[in-house]
């Protein structure tokens, strides 16, 4: 109690650098959910995704990164250990911001796609279990979050891989593949539509007053896909295409209409990623900001001060300008080779598995759940056609994760123990 007393605005200044460094390592590391395939496709320039993710990451954080957030990240640790000692609470806060900051800037460095919310619940746990014991871990998170390694992948790239094969069998396997894509692309764009608009409604819109029932937005979302999709059907007949052409631009031909499929979606995933992810910065910075204000008191949830979420929205689109591209070339180009369609494909699979997991609880990665997507779309062409190596390196950064967010966290907590003594 001593040191939030007699170092408060010190503990303060320190946990909002800390966490700026981790709104930087979640711009640099997973923005690529957003950006990366539309990156490897060339339907944007590395610019032009800068740009774009941008405007709609700061939005997203800026706009819908919440009015409340709960002080502990997904309730990983049970507050009520720290009720006689919030000094040690903040303390480890502050080391899990750096501690998790530096494993993702690490990773960026390597082009490693990993977890944000791994890396902070992993540098949670650590000082947790340090400092009050394992008793104040809930360690029946853990069961989801393990489970999450292999489950979201596999929904993301089962779904990336049956909606590669119909766009395969309906449009380019056909005798007229333009002719049918102007048939087909209208119902892709209300499956796109929909499920963004499912993932905006869900993840971000939540806290700008727009209270919708399920049902409210399920209707809303139907609503605006059935429009942009009847527009997307008068903008494909208004192309002019020379009949003269052969196949292979044809091919093209439709490959641009899933260009522009793809940056659709990459805006509105984006939005939803700013919103949501944002947390896993502002949440324990929150939790600091707040324990220090109430002089001690520790509660479950607090009131968000007005210049965390502006940090945080800053913070990750400095990351993604600065050392973005390593993990945007590891998820577009490293995994396999994307054309538009097939990253529409494994875009689409990861915004629908986000809006699944949205509705039945289940504890998702979206970096997990693109890098599954992706590899469904590769083994819809068969094994050879994944880097293994690749993807090798993928898996063990993933499983390394929580380990090295504990121990830096671990470490970096005893030091400030000892700076703050």
């Amino acid at each position: 109690m001593d040191i939030i007393a007699n170092y408060g605005t010190t503990l303060v200044l320190v946990a909002a650098l800390f966490g700026f460094l981790m709104a930087w390592g979640i711009g640099a590391n997973d923005v690529a959910n957003a950006m990366g395939t539309s990156v490897g496709t060339k339907s944007l320039t590395i610019r032009q995704a800068i740009i774009i993710a941008m405007i709609f990451e700061f939005a997203g954080a800026y706009l819908a990164g919440g009015e409340v957030t709960a002080t502990i990240r997904n309730g990983i640790i049970d507050t009520n250990a720290f009720t006689d000692t919030p000094d040690v609470l903040v303390l480890g806060m502050i080391a899990s911001l750096l501690a998790a900051g530096l494993w993702l800037i690490l990773a960026s460095y390597f082009g490693w796609p990993v977890s944000t919310t791994h890396s902070i619940i992993g540098a949670i746990v650590g000082f947790a279990v340090v400092s009050v014991g394992p008793e104040a871990v809930q360690w029946s998170k853990f069961g989801g979050i393990v489970g999450s390694w292999v489950v979201t992948p596999a929904i993301s790239g089962i779904i990336a891989y049956f909606m590669f094969i119909s766009v395969q069998k309906l449009i380019f396997n056909t005798d007229n593949p333009l002719a049918n894509a102007k048939r087909y692309v209208p119902f892709y764009m209300f499956l796109t539509a929909l499920v963004i608009c499912l993932v905006t409604i869900k993840k971000g819109l939540t806290h700008v007053g727009l209270h919708l029932s399920d049902g409210e937005g399920i209707l809303l979302s139907i609503a605006i896909s059935v429009t942009l999709s009847i527009g997307g059907w008068f903008y494909i007949r208004g192309q002019q295409y020379n009949p003269q052409d052969d196949n292979k631009m044809h091919f093209a031909n439709v490959e641009k209409v899933f260009g522009i499929l793809m940056v659709i979606t990459a805006c509105a995933m984006a939005f939803a990623h700013g919103s949501n992810d944002v947390a896993n910065a502002i949440g324990p910075l929150s939790a600091v900001v707040s324990t220090v204000e109430s002089a001690g008191q520790i509660t479950g949830n607090s009131h968000i001060a007005w210049w965390i979420l502006p940090l945080g929205g800053i913070g990750i689109v400095i990351g993604l300008a600065t050392m973005g591209e390593k993990v945007m070339a590891t998820v577009g180009t490293g995994i396999t080779h994307l054309t538009p369609s097939r990253g529409f494909a494994a875009q689409l699979a990861t915004a629908a598995t986000v809006v699944i997991a949205s509705g039945t609880g289940l504890p998702i990665s979206t970096t997990q759940t693109l890098v599954g997507a992706v590899m469904g779309v590769g083994l819809a062409r068969g094994i050879a056609a994944l880097n293994l190596g690749v993807l090798r390196n993928i898996v063990v950064s993933w499983v390394i994760t929580l380990p090295a967010g504990a121990i830096l966290a671990i470490a970096i907590f005893y030091v400030l123990q000892a700076c703050f003594s």
